[in-house]
């Protein structure tokens, strides 16, 4: 499996590092948590997105892209991070922005992840929540190309083959993470939603036969159609990188018992989870992804779901700077005087 024959533009600080989580592994009672920290892959506060990017904007400049259009939710982590490496690279950048919530809080619509879309200088444009955005942005496109402009559109999350060897690559980095300091992996946890991480980790792991099984934290669609998405893209992955046949349904797992009311909607789970690994660890999750990734393993280990003695990797995919989208639902205690 040689990532070396596919287009890449280095935009991260990687490795990112992988580290023990003790305070909250006491807190909890076991298993041994540990968290890989992709929330500091640098660019523009990090995030699991620029993985993706890194092969996504390689392929763009090859085809000689002029502009690079993207799509997400109001607080995308994905947009702020497509922002940035088109900023860095000195492409044009323009992001649709769905409204998946219905939330009407200035803090919500302008700051976090919109302010800094705007910071890095891309062209923001609304959408109503339920459209079609992939058929938004091929529309854009089209009326670019015929106004001579080169667009790349990029699918919402990044989650299409080129994208998902980000994290082919971060299968890779953290087997070897894992070898140099004699870490028996059994459990590797995240956050899913568009596939595009959990599809490249499930093609990289099974690829590398690891035997470390993915569990996908669910924070939008129903199980089902959740494990379909990511099945489907990880096929396609695998057949990217010349290895077709290699993935089968059991590779993939989701659970999507945390989602509560819908993407981007706060949970108590998520709020108490965000709380507590800032309070034990130092660590801030964020409020749409890690933090309801986070709320769901806490509970499975509640559940007693995992041995005591267990390693479970947690992967941080970013996402922090969408706390401040979210100030009400953390309700903090006043300042004493």
């Amino acid at each position: 499996m040689n990532l070396a024959r596919f287009p890449r533009i280095r935009l991260g600080h990687l490795p990112t590092p992988l580290e023990p989580m003790e305070a909250l592994s006491r807190h909890l009672g076991g298993p041994k948590l540990w968290i890989k920290r992709d929330d500091c892959t640098g660019l523009s506060t990090g995030g699991n997105k620029t993985r993706k990017l890194e092969f996504l904007m390689a392929e763009a400049l090859g085809l000689k892209a002029d502009i690079v259009i993207t799509q997400g939710a109001t607080q995308s982590n994905h947009a702020r991070q497509t922002a940035a490496a088109a900023a860095k690279l000195g492409l044009e950048c323009l992001i649709l922005l769905e409204d998946r919530t219905g939330y009407a809080d200035p803090a919500y619509r302008m700051s976090g992840n919109v302010l800094m879309d705007k910071l890095h200088g891309a062209q923001v444009s609304r959408r109503p929540g339920g459209a079609d955005m992939q058929a938004e942005m091929e529309a854009v496109a089209a009326n670019l190309t015929a106004r001579g402009r080169r667009p790349y559109v990029i699918p919402g999350g990044g989650s299409n083959p080129v994208g998902a060897l980000g994290y082919v690559n971060a299968a890779l980095e953290l087997v070897a993470q894992a070898a140099e300091i004699g870490l028996r992996i059994d459990h590797l946890v995240h956050a899913t939603g568009s596939a595009g991480t959990q599809a490249g980790l499930v093609a990289g792991l099974v690829a590398l036969n690891s035997g470390i099984p993915v569990l996908g934290i669910g924070v939008r669609a129903p199980k089902p159609r959740q494990e379909a998405n990511v099945l489907a893209l990880a096929e396609r992955t695998a057949a990217h990188l010349g290895l077709p046949g290699l993935i089968r349904p059991e590779h993939v797992v989701a659970n999507c018992d945390y989602v509560g009311q819908g993407y981007g909607i706060p949970t108590q789970g998520m709020v108490e989870a965000v709380r507590l690994v800032a309070e034990k660890e130092g660590i801030l999750l964020d409020p749409v992804y890690s933090g309801k990734g986070m709320a769901g393993l806490i509970d499975l280990i509640g559940q007693g779901r995992f041995g005591k003695e267990e390693n479970i990797v947690f992967l941080h995919t970013g996402g922090q700077a969408g706390l401040f989208g979210y100030p009400e639902a953390f309700g903090l205690p006043p300042e004493l005087g």
